[in-house]
């Protein structure tokens, strides 16, 4: 209790002194988010998925979050499955830009020793409580906290983490295969010195039945003081329906009381056939006059085109108006004959898709300076000159300016993210590069890093030309595993910015060890061959499947 006590009293100082961004001086940094992941064995030293939110109203204070494996079971043998009921979405704090992390434990499932039981864990709490595991997919959020006259930043500020949840085997907490999940925290110090009781029960935002999945989630707060829907807090997802989860809307969960309670709109058809296809990856944001923007992947019915659709809301999500196409999309990637999977550095390799990342220049935390400048990026292209695309509208959606290819030459992009500032005049891209092109076989390096870049923006949404702010230190994705038939570094990253600073998360294979003897494996399934699987803890170096995420933080460097 002691240390508890001093970890706590130090956070909420360092949560009072940096109200501003700590990078004033100009100097960029990196880190390691996932810092309470160890270094060896896999499954507990995996992580990815990351995702990261900014508090508008005091920018040097983040939350991230990411797909953790930090409290599974080690691989047992050649078996290396997800332990069942043990949660994975992970959380961190940061008080000073970026430039230090922290990973709370809380109690809750763990079987990191092997063994199912009630223990430490470095995941979201309050989850095995209520009968379900947290399971990843994070999308987080900063808004204002509710108060006795509603919502107001001088009422302090609310941490939304959404993210999917799996029922417990034993005691399921709800119907269905999946459900979208809210976790809330109106006191980031306390929940940051891992005080459990600093969070708020988790609260179940999808409707959920007995054949639901809910899948692909993103969550925003409207954080700007001027939109006459200030607070009100949206969660979009996937929802597969049925037994065979072929029908699957895009729908849109709102909550207009702090994540209490939660009403429904669906905004796709849900139809999923030769004529229609699906649609997956949605991303959502509000722009200073409250206006919701909506994307995701679907197709074009009349091209048979894959494209991105755009719907909106302007009376708080109630109604949105009808989705059209905004921008056509060459997926990435081509398909596994190992894993299925459709993937992006070889095969048996790293899984990919072309979601959509959305940023709008909202003056938050007031509205003051607001462009509503709209950015959106996505990886397209063929194989072997994929691209990060990005492109802006300046009329709410209406229009959109050609797509750019922001991406630095000779790196094949994948998982982009962006963030525009409040004021419109500066966006920053994370995304991971690929330096070597797609592999028939699992016999060379597949090198990857995460690199940042920055752009201006000018009148109208114009955008300058894209340098280069930080390529990370590389890592062979080889070395990275998901199950041992595929690698691990998929589907999103993200990034946050201020009015002086931005700051991205990536996935980070610099620490993950190649094992000759999965790559052998991986080949064996390549070639329709199968060898044995072999096992990790006894045939493969420590490092391992050390998967971590790391971060970074830039001054904007024209200010």
């Amino acid at each position: 209790m002691i240390r508890r006590s001093v970890i706590f009293v130090a956070l909420l100082a360092s949560a009072a002194a940096l109200a501003v961004p700590a990078l004033a001086s100009g100097a960029s940094t990196e880190a390691k988010v996932t810092v309470g992941s160890p270094p060896t064995p896999y499954l507990p030293n995996g992580s990815n998925e990351p995702a990261l939110a900014m508090d508008a109203q005091h920018p040097a204070v983040l939350a991230a979050g990411a797909n953790d494996l930090v409290d599974s079971s080690p691989c047992k043998g050649s078996s290396c499955d997800l332990t069942p009921d043990i949660g994975i979405s992970g959380v961190y704090f940061s008080f000073d830009s970026g430039t230090t992390w922290t990973q709370p434990a809380y109690t809750g499932l763990t079987a990191q020793n092997g063994t199912t039981h009630v223990g430490p864990i470095h995941t979201l709490p309050g989850y095995f409580e209520h009968g379900m595991s947290s399971h990843g997919d994070p999308a987080l959020a900063f808004g204002p906290k509710p108060g006795p006259s509603g919502f107001s930043w001088a009422n302090g500020s609310r941490l939304y983490y959404g993210n999917l949840a799996f029922p417990l085997s034993t005691a399921p907490g709800f119907a269905g295969f999946s459900a979208a999940v809210v976790s809330r925290t109106d006191n980031l110090p306390a929940a940051a010195a891992g005080v459990q009781s600093a969070w708020m029960d988790p609260v179940i935002a999808s409707k959920q039945n007995a054949a639901l999945l809910s899948d692909k989630d993103d969550i925003w707060a409207d954080n700007a003081s001027s939109s006459p829907f200030f607070g009100n807090v949206y969660l979009c997802n996937v929802a597969f329906r049925g037994t065979n989860s072929k029908p699957e809307p895009v729908v849109l969960n709102a909550s207009s009381d702090g994540g209490s309670t939660w009403r429904q709109r669906q905004l796709s058809p849900a139809t999923n056939n030769a004529q229609t296809g699906g649609r997956q990856g949605c991303a959502i944001r509000t722009d200073s006059a409250g206006v919701v923007y909506v994307v995701w992947e679907g197709t074009d019915t009349k091209t048979g085109q894959s494209v991105f659709f755009l719907a909106r809301s302007f009376d708080g999500g109630n109604n949105f108006d009808k989705a059209r196409a905004i921008a056509a999309v060459h997926d990435v990637g081509v398909p596994d004959p190992v894993s299925g999977r459709i993937v992006f550095d070889g095969f048996a390799g790293t899984r990919t898709d072309s979601f959509p990342s959305l940023s709008i220049a909202n003056g938050a935390p007031t509205g003051t300076g607001a462009t509503n400048t709209i950015v959106l990026t996505w990886p397209n292209g063929a194989l072997n000159n994929e691209q990060a695309l990005v492109q802006t509208s300046a009329d709410r959606g209406l229009t959109w300016s050609a797509p750019v290819n922001a991406a630095q030459a000779s790196d094949r992009p994948d998982n982009p993210a962006v963030a525009i500032s409040p004021n419109g005049t500066d966006v920053y891209l994370v995304y991971n590069a690929y330096l070597q092109p797609f592999q028939t076989t699992t016999a060379s390096p597949r090198q990857m890093q995460g690199v940042t870049r920055h752009a201006d923006v000018g009148p109208g949404g114009a955008l300058g030309s894209f340098t280069t702010l930080h390529r990370a230190a590389a890592g062979d994705a080889r070395g990275t595993t998901r199950t041992l038939n595929r690698e691990l570094i998929y589907d999103y990253q993200y990034a946050a910015a201020s009015r002086n600073y931005g700051v991205t998360v990536w996935m980070d294979a610099r620490d993950a060890t190649d094992c000759p003897a999965v790559d052998a494996y991986r080949q064996s399934l390549i070639d329709g061959t199968p060898i044995a699987a072999p096992s990790p803890l006894t045939d493969c170096p420590p490092g391992f499947g050390n998967e971590d995420i790391y971060s970074g933080s830039f001054p904007d460097p024209t200010p």
